[in-house]
């Protein structure tokens, strides 16, 4: 029979291997759910596998999602490294893209097309208090970051709506709970004519580049981490938990809110309810697949993005739920936790 024999040190080659062997029973079971469904597991995997790179377009649009799944992993990827639990980035990137919005609406036509600096600047302040908070609670009152961020994610939902519906409601809208659309000026730049990618693909592999010098080449990155893996060991040295709480989770909601505005003011180009589209939950599981590594985190997002797209085409054209991509999102993430027993345990066969 089989059993688990615990390994004298964890498995380098099954770090990294556990999340591609994650991908291949995904596409498995995936399979086996679109036969289930009746149709044909061919053309349903190639809604998720190959029509979201198969021409220029398509791979345009692919990092039009990849890009804030991937600002927002790399933020909560500094969270997880210091063990602190933010799972409310989506309230962030809401409360993000509203300081973005609010901005937006005070252009005209006569505005400077710098004044995109400061609409993405308030969104990464939106998004910073935001986790400011969850940070206050937990530094003062002992409280729980992932229930009190997770909560908060609901909040930042209800005052998007009480504004899309209300104050900032289009009076021209024909009574629909949106903002007007913002002006041209205060859309983010693109970076191809005829493609919807704009300058936050760069400032991704920038935010990237960043990550990885201030995780491996600087004394604050180093803190961050001590304090994750050893606390007591940290306080030794000398590096400050309180420190790393607010800088962890500032860093985190900065990203998330980044990611919002970028949003806001691109794709979307007006305040809706429809602004929380789920990443920051989805850059959850990206942050893991990666590993949380900054480069690791490039390919998981581009993954998750094609799950997003996916799912889209399942609905139009093979008449899916559109569900369907958090059905594929939260398998990966199952068998990924599921393959990770192979890096701390080996297979053994015994009589």
């Amino acid at each position: 029979m089989l059993k688990l024999e615990a390994r004298p040190e964890p498995s380098r080659v099954w770090t990294y291997g556990s999340p591609l062997l994650a991908l291949l029973v995904t596409v498995l079971i995936g399979a086996l759910m679109f036969l289930a469904l009746g149709k044909d597991p061919i053309k349903g995997l190639e809604m998720f596998f190959w029509l979201p790179v198969h021409n220029a377009y398509a791979v345009g649009e692919l990092l039009v999602k990849a890009t804030p799944l991937l600002i927002i992993a790399l933020g909560l990827a500094v969270c997880f490294r210091s063990n602190v639990w933010n799972i409310g980035a989506e309230g962030q990137y809401i409360i993000g893209a509203i300081f973005a919005g609010g901005i937006a609406l005070l252009a005209n036509a006569d505005s400077s097309r710098w004044i995109v600096v400061p609409i993405l600047l308030a969104g990464v302040f939106g998004g910073m208090l935001w986790a400011s908070l969850t940070a206050l609670l937990r530094d003062r009152f002992h409280a729980n970051e992932i229930l009190v961020s997770l909560m908060l994610v609901y909040v930042a939902v209800q005052v998007l709506s009480y504004l899309v519906g209300g104050p900032w409601k289009d009076p021209m809208g024909f009574n629909f709970p949106q903002s007007k659309t913002f002006e041209a000026v205060t859309r983010i730049p693109r970076l191809f004519e005829g493609s919807r990618v704009s300058i936050g693909a760069l400032l991704a592999l920038l935010s990237v580049a960043g990550l990885w010098v201030f995780l491996f080449r600087t004394r604050a990155g180093l803190a961050l981490q001590v304090g994750g893996l050893a606390p007591a060991a940290a306080r030794y040295a000398g590096f400050s938990s309180r420190k790393a709480l607010w800088t962890a989770l500032l860093m985190s909601g900065g990203a998330a809110g980044l990611a919002g505005a970028l949003e806001v003011a691109g794709p979307i180009g007006q305040l809706t309810p429809y602004v929380p589209a789920g990443y920051g939950f989805a850059a959850i599981i990206v942050a893991f697949v990666g590993r949380l590594h900054p480069v690791g985190m490039v390919f998981s997002a581009i993954l998750m993005s094609m799950f997003y797209i996916g799912g889209e085409l399942a609905q139009s054209r093979l008449g899916l739920t559109k569900s369907l991509t958090g059905v594929f999102q939260g398998l990966l993430l199952f068998n990924l936790l599921a393959c990770d027993t192979l890096v701390n345990y080996r297979l053994k066969w015994s009589k």
